[in-house]
């Protein structure tokens, strides 16, 4: 018994020894000519305000719209009044986000006691953000703000046409401003 178990045991340790192995790594450098251009964003879009602009706390459904004759992006509420501006200037990173939410009737079946009420726990559906920081110097007001799109296409063809628009860089997944390195020294001394 002690014989077949030793066999079992060395013959366990074969595979898994077998199974480590160093990973190849991919030494091509990720650049802006490897990955594709997503289509270009619309002018005008359906969005929601998550919060993160300083007076604005509340969501609110509306449009979000590139202003490049005032070099801003623009959110007007449902009844086409403007709410609040970021300027291209302001923008120091924008990058899409996304989270998984449970949609309100599921939660609210998920509260009911009944076993055919356990499904619903399990329903969530993706949420697409336009996540922005900014900074904006003449008013000394800095933070983070997000947008809620329609979907992954519109929210990556945002987000490049607004690096685009604020001269942004990107960085992985996201864009960010370079700083100079003299103001950068004049920061930190």
């Amino acid at each position: 018994m002690k014989l077949i178990a030793t066999l079992f045991l060395t013959l366990a340790m074969a595979v898994v020894v077998c199974a480590q192995r160093p990973r190849a790594i991919d030494n091509t450098p990720a650049t802006d000519a490897t990955k594709a251009t997503p289509a270009p964003a619309p002018q005008t879009m359906k969005a929601k305000y998550e919060g993160g602009v300083f007076g604005y706390n509340k969501t609110m459904e509306g449009t979000l719209s590139f202003d490049d004759a005032n070099r801003r992006l623009l959110f007007r509420n449902k009844h086409q009044k403007e709410i609040l501006f970021i300027p291209y200037s302001a923008v120091t990173s924008a990058f899409s986000d996304t989270q998984k939410r449970q949609p309100k009737a599921a939660t609210i079946a998920s509260a009911i006691p009944i076993i055919y009420a356990l499904p619903a726990r399990f329903i969530k559906t993706k949420v697409r953000y336009l996540t922005l920081q900014y900074s904006d110097t003449d008013t000394n007001v800095s933070g983070i703000t997000s947008f809620r799109l329609a979907n992954k296409d519109l929210v990556d063809s945002v987000v490049y046409a607004l690096a685009n628009k604020a001269g942004l860089s990107p960085r992985g997944e996201i864009y960010v401003r370079k700083t100079d390195s003299a103001e950068v020294k004049k920061l930190n001394p």
